[in-house]
């Protein structure tokens, strides 16, 4: 039976995890919501949601090593993640992967990284042992920031971020849940390998795609009054803006080396990334 478990293999980057795990030779059990549409790959599957902690300790019985993407964003997804943490210690779990974010703390200025903080700090009084892997945004996403009109709008100002490849983030969570006991106790924080404005990602982008792009710094007014269209509740707005003015607040800089130290090569640049289609619609922080 498998011993290692994975959550949110039926999104992008649980998806690419669970596949170089199975490419590894090991079997693994997928946790999902869906049955229908986990991945065709060795191992078994177990339906459990985040929230029911009953089939959740179910899921995990026998596993020893489990990867926890986040929960979709909603108001109340913390307390997913804290059910979901004590299921995990309630069914035996040893070792704990948890994607997090990069920054994470209690008054980071990017609203949904104090979800993350909240969820680590759950995670590290669980007794759990565990790995936190924080990823900046994703790079992937950046090319569906540019609206109808060519523009990137938000209030970043002049701030820089340190946007990470989706498949480097699976890279160096499979390369971990391999082999943990060398990461446990230990935060990574995932980035690409440069800090850049989102004056620079639309330069880049067109350069890459032949289509002019232009970054508009919004105010913040501008900024809500801009994402009204789409009708959304107020936190997840606030998310949303939030990502810009984190930027601008200089706290999704910094560009580090943990990328390359864990899969031994460089860190994916737009540059690079944008060499393939375009990888569909921005979310701020959406894991499946």
């Amino acid at each position: 039976m498998p011993t290692l478990a994975v959550t949110g293999s039926t999104g992008k980057v649980g998806g690419m995890v669970a596949a170089r795990i199975a490419t590894a030779g090991r079997r693994q059990r997928l946790i999902v919501r869906d049955a229908s549409r986990a991945p065709d790959l060795p191992g078994d599957v177990a339906v459990a949601d985040y929230l029911d902690r009953r089939a959740g300790t179910a899921a995990l019985r026998g596993i020893r090593t489990l990867f926890m993407v986040s929960a979709a964003e909603k108001p109340d997804r913390v307390q997913d993640h804290l059910t979901f943490i004590d299921a995990a210690r309630e069914a035996g779990v040893e070792q704990l992967v948890y994607l997090s974010f990069f920054g994470a703390a209690p008054d980071a200025t990017f609203t949904l990284g104090r979800d993350h903080w909240a969820t680590e700090e759950h995670l590290r009084a669980s007794g759990i042992d565990h790995v936190i892997l924080r990823d900046n945004l994703y790079l992937d996403f950046l090319p569906g920031l540019v609206g109808d009109d060519g523009a990137i709008r938000g209030p970043a100002g002049a701030g820089k971020v340190a946007a990470v490849a989706q498949c480097d983030v699976a890279e160096v969570a499979a390369n971990v849940l391999l082999d943990p006991e060398p990461h446990l106790g230990k935060t990574y924080s995932l980035t690409g390998p440069e800090d850049v404005s989102l004056a620079r990602v639309a330069e880049i982008i067109t350069s890459r795609r032949g289509r002019q792009v232009r970054y508009v710094d919004e105010t913040l007014d501008e900024a809500y009054a801009s994402r009204e269209v789409y009708g959304a509740p107020a936190w997840q707005v606030e998310a949303w803006v939030s990502t810009y003015t984190a930027i601008a607040a200089g706290e999704m800089a910094g560009a580090g080396g943990d990328v390359q130290s864990l899969t031994g090569h460089r860190a994916t640049s737009l540059e690079d990334l944008l060499v393939g289609p375009p990888s569909g619609e921005f979310s701020v922080d959406r894991r499946d």
